[in-house]
C-alpha cells in the first residue's frame, strides 16, 4: 500500500516535469499459420531511463509484466514473454541492484488459437521507469487485431459468434488451375476508363434504358418549351448524364467503408421500384391527357426572371432520371466496377471515377443524339394533330414499362400478384389498345400511322404466342418475368427446369453425393441480364445438356429479402468501424460473392468442385460459344 502511494506521488511529479512520456511501446503481429501467431513489443527507452525486466527483485522498482485481458479459454499463451538479454546494475532510487533496460527493449511470445475466428486480443502492459530521481507507473491496453487481412475484427457490439458467422462464408477455394488477375486492380486509369466505356455499351442493350426513350424524345421535341437552342439542350443533357455517374463515385473518396453492391441494392428495391411504377404510370395518363405534368405556379413565378437557370434544372432532373430508371439493369454492371476498383488498396476511388466517366459517356452518346435529333426531322410536322397521336402512343408505352417495374419488386418480395402469364396479359392488352388506336385514327392513304398499327398488332399476337409456349417469346427474356416464374409451374422455381438449389451447403453435399460439378450462379430476380443467359444462352440444346449431366446449379440470389433465421443472421464491423448487419437471404449471399470471389455483379458464373477447386477463370454475361466453351473446359480440368 505504502508502495502504490510513493510511486503514485512521484508519477505526478514526473508528469508536471516530464514534456515526453519515457517509455513509447510499438507491436507487430507476424501469423506462423492459421492458428499460430508471434507478437512482439518493442519499447522505445528515452535517454537516462530504465526499463525494469519482467524478472527484476520485487523489493524494488515495479518489474514488467504482461496479462492476457480476453482470453476466455480461445487460446494458449504464457504471460511471460522472452525478452532481451537485461542489465544488472546499482539503481539510485531503490539503493540495490536490479534487472533494467536502456535506450530499447525487445519482448515476445508465441501463442496457439483454438478458436480460428478470433481475429483480436488485448494485452495489458504494466511497468515502470526511473531515473536518477524520479520513477513512474504506467498501465497501457493494446487491442491487438492478428490478421488485417480479414475485414472483421471484435468489439463490444460484435460478438464471437458473429465473427465465426462471418467466417463461416469464407470458401477454402483453389484457383491454380487458371491465371488469376484481377483486371482492374492491374489497369491505370486509362484501361479503367475503357472497361467504364464498354460496360456503359453494354448497359444499352439492356430492357431498362427502353423507357428514357420516348420520355427524351417527348421532351427534347417541343423546342418551344425549351430555354436553350438544339446544340445547347443536347449537350447540358448528356454533360449531366456524365455528371451524375462522375459523381457516383465521390462518396468513395470520402467513406472507405461504402459497400460495392450498393448499387444493385438500390436497383432492386423494392420501394424504388413501386416509386417508378407509380411516375411511369402517371407519366401515361399525362401523354393521354388527361392532366400536364407542370411545375407547381409558385415555382415558375420564382423562376420567371431566372428562365436560364430554369431550363437547366429541368435539363438535369431528365439525366437524372435517366440515371436512376436505368439502374435496374445497370446496378449489376457497375457492380462489378465498384468492387473491382475498391479492391485496390491504392487510388481506388479515383479508379472508380474513371470508369464512372467511361460509363456515364458510353449512356450520354445515344441520348444527346436523341436530344438533339428531333429539331432537324424535317419529314415531321412542325405542328399538328400527329404530336398528339405521338404522346399518346407514348402513353400506352410507359404504361406498359410501368409494369416492368411492378414486376421486379413482385420478384424480389416474392408476392406472386405477376406471374408470367399475368405479365403477358396486361402487355398484349395494352398493346393491341395502342394498335387499335392507331387504326382508328388512320387517314385516308396509307401511312406511317397504319404501319406502327400494324407493327404493334404484330408485336402483340407475337406476345401472346409466350401463353402457348414460353420458347416462343424468349426474344423478350429480361423484360418478361422468369419462365419459371409461372402460374402452372409450382413445383420447380429453377431456369428451364434444371435441378438447381438455393443453398450453397444444400448443393454442395448433392454435388458430393452425386459426382456432380458445381455450377455457382450469383444472379437476381430483377437481374435482367441473368434472365438472357437463361433463356437465350442455357436453353440451346448442347449447353443445356452439358448442365444436366455435369453441374448440379446453386443458384444464388443477391436480391432475396426473405428474412434469415435469427441463428444464421449476423453482423460484423469492418476495419473503417461501421456496423453492417446480414440479416435477409439476399444480403448473405452478396457478402459470400464478394468475399471468396471479390465480385458485386450478376449474372456471375463459377465452376468448381466440392473441395474448392475453381475449375477455370469465372465468367459473367457471355455469348453461346463462349459459355459452351467455358463449361467444356472446366469438365474437362475436373477429370484431371
Amino acid at each position: 500500500m505504502i508502495k502504490n502511494i510513493f510511486f503514485g506521488f512521484i508519477s505526478l511529479l514526473s508528469l508536471n516535469s516530464q514534456e515526453k512520456e519515457p517509455v513509447s511501446w510499438s507491436y507487430e503481429v507476424v501469423k506462423v499459420n492459421n492458428l499460430e501467431y508471434q507478437i512482439s513489443f518493442d519499447a522505445e527507452i528515452i535517454d537516462g531511463w530504465k526499463l525494469y525486466s519482467q524478472f527484476s527483485p520485487e523489493e524494488g522498482s515495479v518489474a514488467t509484466s504482461f496479462k492476457f485481458l480476453n482470453n476466455d479459454n480461445s487460446y494458449d499463451a504464457s504471460e511471460i514473454f522472452n525478452e532481451d538479454p537485461y542489465i544488472i546494475g546499482y539503481d539510485n532510487v531503490f539503493k540495490m541492484d536490479l534487472f533494467y533496460f536502456e535506450h530499447k527493449a525487445s519482448f515476445n511470445q508465441s501463442f496457439r488459437l483454438k478458436n480460428k475466428d478470433l481475429n483480436q486480443i488485448k494485452i495489458e502492459i504494466d511497468y515502470s521507469s526511473c531515473d536518477e530521481e524520479l520513477c513512474i507507473f504506467r498501465n497501457e491496453t493494446f487491442n491487438i487485431v492478428l490478421d488485417k487481412n480479414k475485414k472483421i475484427i471484435q468489439d463490444d457490439i460484435v460478438s464471437l459468434n458473429d465473427i465465426k458467422k462471418y467466417n463461416s462464408l469464407e470458401l477454402d477455394l483453389d484457383k491454380t488451375s487458371y491465371d488469376s488477375f484481377d483486371v482492374i486492380q492491374s489497369s491505370n486509369y486509362f484501361e479503367i476508363f475503357i472497361f467504364g466505356l464498354l460496360a456503359g455499351f453494354l448497359a444499352l442493350l439492356t430492357p431498362c434504358i427502353f423507357p428514357m426513350i420516348p420520355l427524351t424524345v417527348s421532351y427534347f421535341i417541343d423546342q418551344n418549351k425549351l430555354k436553350y437552342n438544339s446544340l445547347i439542350s443536347a449537350s447540358l443533357y448528356g454533360s449531366f448524364i456524365i455528371l451524375i455517374y462522375i459523381l457516383l463515385s465521390v462518396p468513395f473518396h470520402l467513406f472507405d467503408s461504402l459497400n460495392p453492391n450498393i448499387l444493385n441494392t438500390i436497383s432492386t428495391n423494392v420501394y424504388v421500384n413501386i416509386s417508378f411504377f407509380i411516375v411511369f404510370i402517371l407519366f401515361a395518363i399525362s401523354f393521354f391527357g388527361y392532366f400536364d405534368i407542370v411545375i407547381p405556379s409558385n415555382l415558375i413565378s420564382g423562376s420567371e426572371k431566372k428562365s436560364e437557370k430554369g431550363g437547366v434544372v429541368g435539363i438535369f432532373f431528365m439525366s437524372l432520371t435517366l440515371a436512376l430508371v436505368s439502374f435496374s439493369c445497370t446496378g449489376p454492371i457497375l457492380g462489378s466496377l465498384l468492387a473491382g476498383s475498391l479492391s485496390s488498396t491504392q487510388s481506388g476511388a479515383m479508379q472508380l471515377s474513371s470508369g464512372m466517366f467511361g460509363f456515364g459517356l458510353a449512356l450520354a452518346l445515344p441520348f444527346t443524339f436523341l436530344a438533339f435529333y428531333p429539331k432537324y426531322l424535317s419529314v415531321i410536322p412542325k405542328s399538328g394533330i400527329w404530336l398528339k397521336k405521338l404522346k399518346v402512343s407514348l402513353g400506352f408505352i410507359e404504361l406498359a414499362l410501368a409494369f416492368k417495374f411492378l414486376s421486379n419488386a413482385d420478384l424480389v418480395e416474392g408476392w406472386g400478384i405477376l406471374k408470367r402469364e399475368t405479365f403477358i396479359i396486361i402487355w398484349v392488352i395494352i398493346f393491341l389498345l395502342l394498335s387499335v388506336y392507331l387504326f382508328k385514327s388512320q387517314a385516308k392513304k396509307i401511312n406511317l400511322k397504319n404501319i406502327f398499327g400494324w407493327i404493334f398488332l404484330i408485336f402483340s399476337m407475337y406476345l401472346s404466342s409466350g401463353l402457348i409456349s414460353s420458347k416462343n417469346v424468349r426474344f423478350l427474356s429480361g423484360i418478361l418475368p422468369p419462365e419459371f416464374y409461372s402460374i402452372e409451374n409450382k413445383a420447380n422455381d429453377c431456369p428451364l427446369g434444371l435441378n438447381c438449389f438455393k443453398d450453397f451447403e444444400d448443393g454442395k453435399k448433392y454435388a458430393i453425393e452425386n459426382d456432380k460439378i458445381i455450377l455457382l450462379d450469383f444472379t437476381g430476380w430483377a437481374c435482367a441480364n441473368c434472365r438472357r443467359m437463361e433463356e437465350n444462352v442455357w436453353s440451346k440444346p448442347v449447353i443445356f445438356n452439358l448442365l444436366d449431366n455435369n453441374f448440379i446449379i446453386i443458384s444464388l440470389y443477391v436480391d432475396d429479402r426473405s428474412q434469415l433465421p435469427q441463428d444464421q443472421a449476423f453482423k460484423y464491423l469492418n476495419q473503417s468501424g461501421n456496423i453492417q448487419y446480414v440479416n435477409n437471404v439476399g444480403r448473405r449471399w452478396s457478402l459470400f460473392q464478394q468475399v471468396n470471389f471479390n465480385n458485386a455483379s450478376q449474372p456471375y458464373y463459377v465452376a468448381m468442385l466440392p473441395s474448392g477447386k475453381v475449375l477455370s477463370e469465372p465468367i459473367q454475361y457471355s455469348s453461346e460459344e463462349n459459355f459452351k466453351n467455358w463449361l467444356e473446359s472446366s469438365i474437362n480440368e475436373s477429370t484431371k
